[in-house]
């Protein structure tokens, strides 16, 4: 296992282990986490462990032409009961993602250095938000990180049915408007798959996030 010192540097992720860990150690800070980022790489890791570093061997992401609408989702859109917006309430929206019961998660990975660390990526326009909103009441939303030709997405929540695949769908539509690649979301859940998302291996992932930095 490669510990990390000050040095800012990351190990190759096909280095992973065979669950996926690249590294451990080293900081949050911006450029470390934008270094991670650029190579295939996130922190995940409970608030008593060190920080690990990941890459799966099976990367979860959505390409745009796959993305699921289903009609009763189609007929909540129409009909105007949320509204969207990109970008306006970040810190609200990492504090739900951190604050959210989840089925099966007695607690949040979403440690206070991670909200902090992701505060400061948004504060230099790295780290976005999609914000959902019903009667002016933040309901759903979600939170990664923008390389410019990739969409790393970190977390969601909902507070009402359906409120986080509306931001899901809302991004994965301005993505595919604006020419990205496609969208990380980073590991399995049935919740992604229902939406279009597929896992596809390590070595394709990289492949495609490293195109616009040859």
């Amino acid at each position: 296992m490669y510990f990390l010192s000050r040095e800012l540097y990351f190990p190759p992720a096909k280095n992973a282990s065979p669950e996926g860990i690249v590294a451990i150690g080293g900081d949050l800070s911006p450029e470390r986490l934008i270094l991670a980022y650029r190579n295939g790489i996130f922190p995940w890791f409970e608030d008593d462990e060190p920080i690990l570093w990941w890459s799966p061997p099976e990367r979860m992401v959505l390409f745009f032409n796959d993305l699921k609408v289903s009609k009763s989702m189609r007929n909540i859109l129409n009909r105007g009961i949320f509204k969207v917006t990109f970008n306006t309430a970040f810190s609200e929206v990492i504090a739900n993602c951190r604050s959210i019961k989840r089925d099966g998660q007695p607690g949040t990975w979403i440690t206070p250095d991670m909200v902090a660390a992701y505060c400061r990526l948004h504060e230099l326009g790295i780290a976005k938000s999609v914000e959902v909103w019903k009667d002016d009441e933040l309901v759903g939303g979600l939170y990664g990180v923008d390389l410019g030709h990739v969409f790393c997405g970190e977390s969601m929540f909902s507070k009402v049915s359906n409120a986080s695949k509306i931001a899901f769908i809302a991004l994965a539509k301005q993505l595919q408007l604006a020419n990205y690649r496609l969208l990380d979301c980073q590991v399995h859940n049935d919740h992604l798959e229902s939406l279009g998302a597929r896992e596809i291996d390590r070595e394709d992932f990289l492949e495609t996030l490293n195109f616009s930095y040859r």
